[in-house]
């Protein structure tokens, strides 16, 4: 089935991005360089620029955010000012996307004017380096995870992430919209947006655009919070369970054993459970069927 869009890895992320989007989380400032806001940052680790700062840039990651911290802002406090200057000046001109003071140490106006002058934007957060540095490494991590596009439905049922795929017209949004009267949660209809966070688990969401929104054969367009209420929407869950929802044919080969476990077309990078499920005509598709499969892996029980 190919309702599986090309995967795409955000190469850089502009520091204007970060900034904005970390803002209140990381409590962060801008002091000086706001030319440089379109810097991108290209890895997601943190540089701590401690031998940098002292004139030696042997394998100098200046592709990254580079962070201040009290040690650094004390060897440069203790330089002259024409010392200073010089150290910066190189430290800049090396094209570092932004420079980030911790503890909400006080920033002079010499590395202020550097700043402006190299267009390498001078942020200050009110964190220590080691919290800032951790949080800033999980958030940059999220950015730069790799992320494609599904054809599918994503539901919350009893805690499980369940990603409902099948062909247009199969009944996906009807099993959703089952689910959810029944008092379960929607995350996503028709468009799933995947990510990998950390190489362990793959998260989905939904386009701000249809958050919340619904579209089901012979009813149109529905606002599932104003129907069910708000608890009926998840912003995000992770993808636990993968169900295949498939037209059944006369004749056609059922799984009973449970012997045969298929997984994701995603299975390198989450390693899902892939369960099929063949639909009859005119069948309760989001009654007791995908509840069972559901409360099975659970209890960590063999799918039927």
């Amino acid at each position: 089935m190919s309702d599986l869009a090309p995967e795409t890895r955000p190469e850089s992320v502009s520091v204007r991005e970060f900034f904005d989007s970390f803002r209140d989380m990381l409590q962060m400032e801008l002091l000086a360089g706001a030319d440089g806001l379109d810097n991108v940052i290209s890895e997601k680790s943190i540089n701590r620029p401690a031998l940098a700062v002292t004139g030696y840039f042997k394998e100098f990651a200046n592709r990254r955010l580079q962070l201040f911290g009290a040690g650094e802002m004390a060897y440069l406090a203790d330089q002259p000012d024409s010392v200073r200057e010089k150290l910066l000046d190189d430290v800049f001109s090396k094209k570092v996307p932004a420079v980030v003071v911790s503890r909400g140490l006080q920033v002079d106006a010499l590395l202020k004017r550097l700043a402006d002058k190299h267009h390498v934007p001078i942020i200050r957060t009110q964190l220590k380096s080691k919290d800032f540095s951790a949080e800033a490494t999980v958030l940059l991590e999220e950015k730069f995870a790799p992320r494609t596009n599904l054809h599918a439905t994503l539901v919350d049922i009893r805690g499980v992430g369940v990603l409902l795929r099948g062909a247009s017209g199969v009944g996906k949004s009807e099993c959703a919209l089952a689910l959810i009267e029944r008092g379960h949660s929607l995350v996503a209809d028709d468009y799933v947006i995947v990510t990998l966070i950390g190489d362990r688990e793959l998260q989905g969401t939904a386009k701000e655009l249809n958050r919340g929104y619904m579209e089901c054969r012979g009813i149109g367009i529905i606002n599932v919070a104003s129907i069910f209420g708000v608890r009926s929407v998840r912003r995000e869950k992770r993808v636990d369970l993968v169900v295949t929802c498939v037209l059944w044919q006369p004749g056609m080969d059922e799984e009973r054993s449970g012997l045969e476990v298929e997984t994701f077309e995603h299975e390198a990078r989450g390693t899902e459970v892939h369960q099929a499920a063949e639909v009859r005509p005119h069948a309760p598709l989001g009654s007791s069927r995908t509840g069972h499969l559901c409360a099975r892996y659970r209890t960590g029980q063999q799918l039927p």
